[in-house]
């Protein structure tokens, strides 16, 4: 599934409309295309929002969070001045994908990350639905830092 990320909403598989198809169609729907080329319409997933944001002298940014998820802001951190919210899920640090990765790993990329830290968020009840309805297949995400 090379170009797809999480949160991404697959339309169409090879001029099929699916959107609104459970995963078992869906998977059924790319099982049956051509092995050589499947071409897909994908909506650039709605639910999400980036922000950049600057550490500060300490190397923090401003928020904390639980099981990734956001759960308090710093008042007049970068973090709060860049729009971050509460009861939203991190889905992305500096392009890297953290879905599902533990909290001790996530604080990892961040002490990793440059000044400048840009996140992926998307609120807390689509990240659920959608892990939840993931099942199996979320061991096999990537994880890996993107090539720049």
């Amino acid at each position: 599934m090379a170009g797809l990320r999480f949160g991404d909403q697959i339309l169409q598989i090879d001029g099929i409309t699916v959107a609104g198809y459970d995963a078992d169609k869906v998977n059924k729907v790319i099982k049956k295309a051509a092995s050589r080329r499947i071409v897909m319409a994908v909506r650039d997933r709605p639910f999400e929002r980036t922000l950049t944001m600057q550490k500060d002298s300490a190397g923090h940014i401003g928020f904390a969070f639980n099981n990734g998820e956001v759960k308090q802001i710093v008042k007049d951190s970068s973090a709060a001045r860049n729009g971050i919210l509460t009861d939203h899920h991190l889905v992305e640090i500096n392009g890297q994908n953290c879905v599902g990765l533990k909290d001790k790993e996530i604080h990892a990329l961040f002490d990793a990350s440059p000044r400048t830290v840009t996140i992926t968020i998307m609120p807390t009840f689509v990240h659920k639905h959608m892990v939840e309805k993931m099942g199996s297949l979320k061991k096999y995400m990537d994880h890996s830092v993107p090539e720049l």
